[in-house]
Protein backbone atom coordinates (compact mmCIF):
# COMPACT_ATOMS: atom_id res chain seq x y z
CA UNK A 1 0.00 0.00 0.00
CA UNK A 2 1.24 3.16 -0.93
CA UNK A 3 -0.28 5.43 1.47
CA UNK A 4 0.35 4.81 5.13
CA UNK A 5 -1.28 6.44 8.18
CA UNK A 6 0.51 7.26 10.99
CA UNK A 7 -2.09 7.60 13.76
CA UNK A 8 -0.10 5.82 16.19
CA UNK A 9 2.78 7.70 16.74
CA UNK A 10 0.89 10.68 17.19
CA UNK A 11 -1.25 9.53 19.22
CA UNK A 12 1.88 8.73 21.62
CA UNK A 13 2.97 12.15 21.23
CA UNK A 14 0.05 13.49 22.41
CA UNK A 15 -0.76 10.62 25.12
CA UNK A 16 -4.36 10.20 23.96
CA UNK A 17 -5.80 6.60 23.42
CA UNK A 18 -7.64 5.51 20.28
CA UNK A 19 -11.08 5.10 22.46
CA UNK A 20 -10.58 9.15 23.63
CA UNK A 21 -9.67 10.08 20.10
CA UNK A 22 -12.89 8.37 18.37
CA UNK A 23 -15.03 9.93 21.27
CA UNK A 24 -13.52 13.82 20.48
CA UNK A 25 -14.16 13.07 16.78
CA UNK A 26 -17.39 11.38 16.91
CA UNK A 27 -16.53 8.35 14.43
CA UNK A 28 -16.92 4.59 16.32
CA UNK A 29 -13.68 2.91 17.55
CA UNK A 30 -14.49 0.53 14.85
CA UNK A 31 -14.12 2.45 11.93
CA UNK A 32 -10.87 4.45 13.80
CA UNK A 33 -9.47 1.73 14.07
CA UNK A 34 -9.82 0.39 10.30
CA UNK A 35 -8.01 3.43 9.93
CA UNK A 36 -4.93 2.92 12.03
CA UNK A 37 -4.16 -0.35 11.09
CA UNK A 38 -4.23 1.06 7.00
CA UNK A 39 -7.44 -1.06 6.32
CA UNK A 40 -9.22 1.90 5.40
CA UNK A 41 -9.82 2.17 1.57
CA UNK A 42 -11.12 5.66 2.06
CA UNK A 43 -11.40 8.47 4.32
CA UNK A 44 -14.05 11.91 4.12
CA UNK A 45 -12.58 15.21 4.50
CA UNK A 46 -14.70 15.69 7.41
CA UNK A 47 -13.14 13.08 9.65
CA UNK A 48 -9.39 13.94 7.89
CA UNK A 49 -10.74 17.51 9.29
CA UNK A 50 -12.46 16.16 12.98
CA UNK A 51 -8.86 13.79 13.29
CA UNK A 52 -6.28 17.24 12.25
CA UNK A 53 -8.33 19.77 14.70
CA UNK A 54 -8.24 17.21 17.78
CA UNK A 55 -4.61 15.94 17.54
CA UNK A 56 -3.32 19.73 16.44
CA UNK A 57 -1.65 18.64 13.17
CA UNK A 58 -1.81 18.37 9.65
CA UNK A 59 -3.04 15.79 6.98
CA UNK A 60 0.23 15.34 5.95
CA UNK A 61 1.42 14.36 9.71
CA UNK A 62 -1.06 11.60 9.57
CA UNK A 63 -0.84 10.32 5.71
CA UNK A 64 2.33 9.06 4.16
CA UNK A 65 2.74 8.23 0.93
CA UNK A 66 5.95 5.40 0.65
CA UNK A 67 6.33 4.35 -2.95
CA UNK A 68 5.65 0.36 -3.54
CA UNK A 69 10.17 0.71 -3.79
CA UNK A 70 10.07 1.35 -0.34
CA UNK A 71 7.97 -2.00 0.83
CA UNK A 72 10.25 -4.11 -1.01
CA UNK A 73 13.47 -2.65 0.98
Amino acid sequence: MAIRVNLDMILLEKKMSLTELAERVGITLANLSILKTGKARAVRFTTLEALCRELDCQPADLLIYESDDDETK
